[in-house]
């Protein structure tokens, strides 16, 4: 690699300055990316290898980024799961036949990526072979609750009440689907790691909607085995959750080489709580970078400071940039963490 510092901080090593990248970092506020989206669906993107590809350059082009990640979507096993998966026009995914009795529960499936999501494979290829070794590559999946949750409720959620009703009403049946997602999640991971991923990282955006007890009983077990079993494979894993900041002491039991946090929690605080023999990433709160390129900078330095130039800190947001953010500012955050921390 020309740039491995992003790889040597997820090994706590000593990398020069701290790496940045940006969940969201491929997306709509990038006018090469809408330039694409006007012409196809989001799912066509993804199902494109050639566009994908196309999609995962372009930050690397226009930022001075650490590393890269494929873009792809955590809903993308879905249909392979035989679980119908739409896009609808402002509204986001959509299921036709969400999971909610035991029956339904029977008849989900464990996908075979090489049948099921041969365009992701080999768009990871493809970017493997265009990246050259300039940056690494970062691959990922939705953690088992929140794909869980995602196809019992059919859609968004505020309170996740058909998921909870069957957590607390069918504990088996809980078991049954949550162990089933856990080997969709670990053969999807391995793929992408066979294919070129040197990293990935498990997504449980919902996750934070469960109390720490609920947390876990019905959440922890199968995250901790994913990352147990696809550890194995060498190559680092990252381990984020949102709104877990008051029970990272069993996020982290789920286990990972980095766990990642959001900006509700100071990043200092963090890491002492989920122990220095970890890296950490994180946290800018992505609304920052709607404010003055003064305050962006004045934000980002607090974090490097917090970090206190101790290897394994990644430098991110606490979630993925917003539609909307101006590129010049996102430009600006990456900048900012290079300089203040010695690039």
């Amino acid at each position: 690699m020309s740039n491995d510092a992003f790889l040597k901080a997820c090994r706590r090593e000593k990398a020069g300055f701290t790496p940045v990248w940006l969940m969201r970092q491929a997306g709509r506020y990038m006018k090469e990316y809408m330039a694409i989206r006007e012409k196809h669906s989001f799912l066509e993107m993804c199902r494109n290898p050639e566009l994908a590809c196309e999609v995962t350059l372009q930050p690397i082009r226009a930022f001075d980024i650490d590393a890269a990640i494929i873009f792809a979507d955590i809903l993308l096993p879905l249909d392979g799961m035989g679980i119908n998966l739409e896009f609808t026009k402002g509204e986001g995914p959509s299921i036709s036949n969400p999971v909610r009795t035991r029956k339904d529960i029977d008849a989900v499936k464990v996908i075979k990526p090489e049948q099921d999501v041969p365009y992701l494979l080999e768009a990871i290829k493809m970017v493997k072979r265009e990246l050259n070794g300039k940056v690494p590559l970062i691959g990922f999946s939705g953690a088992p609750f929140t794909l869980a949750s995602y196809i019992i409720e059919g859609e968004g959620s505020k309170n996740y009440i058909n998921t909870k009703k069957l957590m607390y009403s069918d504990p088996e049946g809980w078991k049954v689907l949550m162990d089933k997602i856990s080997e969709v999640v670990i053969v999807y991971l391995e793929a992408q790691i066979a294919a070129g991923a040197q990293v990935v990282q498990l997504f449980d955006s919902w996750v934070g909607c469960l109390g720490p007890d609920d947390f876990k009983k019905f959440a922890l077990p199968y995250t901790k085995r994913i990352i147990e079993t696809v550890s194995k494979k060498g190559v680092p894993v990252i381990n984020f959750g949102t709104n877990t900041g008051t029970y990272l002491d069993l996020v982290t039991q789920g286990g990972g080489d980095v766990i990642g946090v959001d900006w509700k929690v100071r990043l200092d605080d963090a890491w002492k709580t989920i122990g220095y023999d970890k890296a950490i990433q994180g946290n800018l709160d992505p609304v920052v970078l709607f404010g003055p390129v003064s305050e962006i900078r004045k934000r980002v330095k607090e974090i490097i400071d917090m970090a206190e130039g101790r290897p394994g800190h990644i430098f991110n947001l606490g979630h993925g940039i917003i539609l909307g953010t101006p590129v010049d500012n996102v430009r600006a955050v990456v900048d900012a963490v290079h300089e203040f921390s010695g690039k």
